[in-house]
């Protein structure tokens, strides 16, 4: 089964005989799928009224477990994004009601930041609407195929997942 990728690496070993160009048979691949996920996000996400920020926030909050709240620092970690874009993203999420900001008991100047009961049904109800998505992305793959595409998949990425800072 002939696909797209195909096309383009056949046109390349074409034009460019001298280049391997063996890297695009794999990375064309995960990039044009990251684009369909991308999409398949966003309609998970518009159908309970969220953008894929606020998903990215409100599910951090939802996993760290009962009483679901983090520090702006692990938001920022869990999130990578800069401190400034993770206190407007707050701001906004709070004038929504999907979390709220409560002072730090361990630290007299810090804040948590709390999912409410809205947000925890935003958050849930996303998230259930994502895995039919990513359900359907994955859908002619087997379970033991799925697995070994995730093994291969975190040797990839791990080295990037595990840098500092």
């Amino acid at each position: 089964m002939e696909d797209e990728v195909d096309r383009l690496v056949a046109a390349w070993r074409r034009e460019r005989p001298d280049l391997d160009v063996e890297p695009l048979e794999v990375l064309s691949r995960v990039s044009r799928l990251a684009r369909h996920l991308d999409r398949a996000r966003r309609i998970a996400f518009a159908e309970v009224g969220l953008e894929p920020w606020e998903f990215d926030v409100l599910t951090a909050l939802r996993r760290a477990g009962a009483p679901y709240q983090l520090s702006p620092g692990a938001l920022l970690t869990q999130t990578l994004v800069t401190s400034g874009t993770m206190t407007n993203r707050i701001d906004r999420l709070a004038k929504k009601d999907l979390v709220e900001r409560l002072p730090d008991p361990s630290d007299r100047r810090g804040v948590l930041v709390r999912l409410t009961a809205a947000g925890r049904d935003k958050a849930d109800r996303s998230l259930a609407g994502l895995l039919i998505q990513e359900r359907a992305i994955l859908a002619e793959l087997s379970r033991e195929q799925r697995g070994e595409l995730a093994g291969l998949l975190r040797r990839l990425t791990g080295p990037f997942d595990n840098i500092p800072g």
